[in-house]
């Protein structure tokens, strides 16, 4: 049966993304239209299958090839090859090395007391500018995220740390900013220069810390540079995995949490709720430790609702390498396969009132009731983010400092709009009141 979707164009799809705000809500149009598989354009893609069932879904789980001409912008950034599409067979253990660190609780307990300092100084200048004017938490957050992943990829062996930031930036700025502006735009040859400079200087630190663990003999397997030099990786390959885990980690976590911050200043009651728990788990402690954060359930299921209607990374892409069944339809061999997060969380088939903010959704109860694919912020399969573990662990901290010693109120007036920019990004960030509280 043929795959329903709209008619092709003469453009190759790019106006009818343009015309939605963004493929993120294109293919949240796409499926409301035309169902839970829907065939469309899109560059690059020959053949472009979104598919928005759960259920479905799990036909595809196994698939473990990206569509190598959707992640060549970040070809640039390795040395090694492009980690974003390694074939299967290099893929595999390389995962296996990452998950064995960043899935780890050693490393997270490692990092947790450095990631709380961190998130503690991003609080103390809030608290200078409450009653003074609105914070812009999208800005400080992802700011706080790179810091901390930083931190986590490099150990305590860097010197200027905050010119490592800035330096990442510059890179950020200019290799993702060349998906979304036109080829000759006035100013980009100088930015371009900027980019490459920062990156020497990026690959350069890492090859110090790398030097330095040689020569000292001081392998840590619970710190990412740790691991990868204990397991024999050739240094260029340790800096493109650096770059990928900074890159992949930067504005995810900061995203994550500046939604959540939103959805609470919205539904106060629930922000009360998420007070009391840290109230009674924490007491006149400012910060959580690292054993704290399995009491915090209600923030748990606080932080995945937020997630499930706002996910940092709106979708996902793989490309089949035989043909593959898919329900009443057969996706031929070489089609790239759509992940659209934002559309599976808002399917009301799934999701009752999917645009209603209900963390009540992630009851235990209500989980198992549930497909496994139903949610699925972090991606799913052998491509599935690494990170998932670290970044909920980064997350869950932050909020509880922060909500333990705040209130957050919208300002009245301010526009919020998702839009996609490698991540799932509030075009003019989110401006935000805050004021003390005073625990019950």
């Amino acid at each position: 049966m043929r795959i329903p979707g709209p008619e092709p164009r003469a453009d190759g799809g790019v106006g009818a993304v343009a015309a939605a705000g963004g493929l993120h809500v294109y293919q949240l149009r796409l499926h409301a239209e035309y169902g839970p598989v829907v065939r469309f354009q899109l560059p690059g893609a020959e053949t472009a299958v979104s598919v928005a069932d759960p259920v479905l879904l799990e036909a595809t789980a196994h698939i473990d090839k990206r569509p190598e001409r959707l992640f060549e912008f970040l070809a640039p950034l390795c040395e090694a090859g492009n980690l974003q599409v390694l074939p299967a067979e290099e893929h595999t253990p390389w995962r296996r090395l990452l998950l064995s660190v960043l899935a780890g609780r050693p490393s997270h307990e490692r990092h947790f007391a450095r990631f709380t300092a961190l998130t503690t100084e991003v609080a103390d200048r809030w608290a200078e500018r409450a009653g003074r004017g609105p914070v812009e938490p999208q800005k400080d957050l992802t700011a706080l995220s790179l810091r901390m992943i930083c931190a986590y990829a490099l150990g305590g062996d860097v010197e200027d740390p905050d010119r490592v930031v800035t330096a990442f930036e510059e890179v950020l700025t200019e290799y993702l900013g060349r998906l979304y502006r036109a080829p000759a735009v006035e100013g980009t040859e100088g930015r371009a220069g900027r980019a490459e400079e920062a990156l020497a200087h990026l690959r350069a630190v890492v090859d110090r810390v790398v030097a330095a663990r040689r020569a000292g003999g001081r392998v840590d397997r619970s710190d990412l540079v740790g691991a990868l030099v204990d397991a024999g990786e050739r240094p260029a390959r340790i800096r493109d995995t650096v770059m990928m885990t900074m890159l992949a980690a930067h504005h995810t976590t900061g995203v994550a949490v500046s939604w959540t911050l939103h959805l609470l200043g919205r539904h106060p009651e629930v922000a009360e709720r998420v007070a009391e728990e840290l109230d009674r788990v924490l007491g006149d402690r400012a910060a959580p430790g690292y054993a704290d954060l399995r009491r915090l359930t209600y923030l748990e299921m606080v932080l995945k609702e937020a997630m499930r209607l706002y996910p940092p990374g709106p979708y996902g892409a793989r490309e089949t390498t035989e043909a593959l069944a898919l329900g009443e339809y057969e996706i031929p061999a070489g089609a790239t396969v759509f992940y659209p997060f934002w559309a599976v969380h808002m399917n009301p088939d799934y999701w009752p009132e999917p645009e209603k903010f209900v963390p009540e959704r992630f009851t235990p109860e209500e989980v198992a009731k549930r497909p496994r694919l139903a949610y699925i912020p972090f991606g799913l399969g052998p491509r599935g983010c690494e990170g998932a573990g670290l970044a909920m662990v980064e997350a869950e901290l932050v909020l509880a400092v922060l909500l333990k010693r705040f209130r957050f109120r919208p300002v009245p007036g301010h526009e919020v709009r998702p839009i996609e920019r490698f991540v799932l990004w509030a075009a003019d960030d989110i401006h935000m009141f805050v004021s003390p509280r005073v625990p019950g």
